[in-house]
């Protein structure tokens, strides 16, 4: 008997583990999963932010939350947390790659160091998803990998909607964003062997609270549909690729913009 969409989307039974799970779309992903049904493990740099996200996630059907300390930026750390959340929750089935260690540099000052810094990002996400490889592979389990990538991982972005307002999106971010995409294609293809699925998550412009308005406003200006994204709206894109409703998709990105790349 075929599975129906329900079941496809179904991740009871399912541990998660979420970098940056206290962020601002950090947080719509990890309630995503707990809505699904998944034992959710929240990392973040600190353990009481991240015990934070973990507390006010909902339970259901018996699921349970726990949290780590994690820095993916810091290879003892990104280890030492995995560990720890393999000991809390005994396996980890999902991994998503949503921490974030920024720098505000744009192309006019950005140093080297700072280049360095936003692109250690990287470097954690791949040190992360070899672990889960590892793990699930150690276990003969299925094991999902998405990294959260960016609509400016695919496309440039326009001067004039920072222009005399704040500094312009910086290039080490649209660098790394890039090669995340690229890195989850990549890996798809080394571990579908392993059944292993590795996929990106590529939101557009989702500003947060601390945004400047007028930069908004531009950027709204630039949206076919008009509007900025809210978080929730990436729920389902998310939970696709985590679940079985995606277990035929491996190194793709789906970019979940308004239809800002398709101008």
């Amino acid at each position: 008997m075929n599975p129906t969409a329900q079941n496809l989307f179904d991740l009871t039974g399912r541990n998660a583990l979420i970098t940056g799970a206290s962020g601002f779309l950090g947080s719509a992903f990890a309630d995503a999963l707990a809505e699904a049904g998944a034992n959710v493990i929240c990392a973040s740099r600190e353990l009481d932010r991240a015990q934070t996200s973990a507390d006010r996630l909902t339970t259901q059907a018996g699921n349970r939350h726990c949290a780590v300390a994690l820095d993916q930026t810091d290879e003892a750390s990104l280890n030492s947390g995995f560990d720890a959340a393999i000991e809390a929750a005994g396996q980890i089935d999902i991994l998503i790659n949503n921490g974030h260690s920024g720098d505000p540099h744009d192309l006019t000052d950005a140093t080297a160091e700072h280049f360095e810094k936003v692109l250690a990002n990287a470097t954690g996400y791949f040190l992360l998803a070899r672990r889960l490889r590892n793990h699930v592979v150690e276990r003969g389990a299925n094991g999902s990998v998405v990294m959260i990538g960016s609509m400016y991982g695919v496309v440039g972005s326009y001067p004039d909607a920072y222009a005399d307002v704040c500094p312009a999106s910086p290039v080490s971010y649209h660098t790394l964003k890039g090669g995340i995409i690229h890195q989850a294609r990549h890996l798809a293809v080394y571990w579908a062997k392993d059944n292993v699925r590795v996929n990106c998550l590529s939101p557009g412009p989702f500003p947060g609270a601390k945004a400047p308005a007028e930069m908004v406003e531009r950027l709204i200006k630039k949206s076919p549909m008009g509007r900025m994204g809210l978080p929730h709206e990436l729920k389902g894109a998310l939970l696709y690729f985590a679940s079985d409703a995606g277990s035929y998709t491996t190194g793709q990105n789906l970019v979940v913009d308004g239809g800002w790349t398709a101008w």
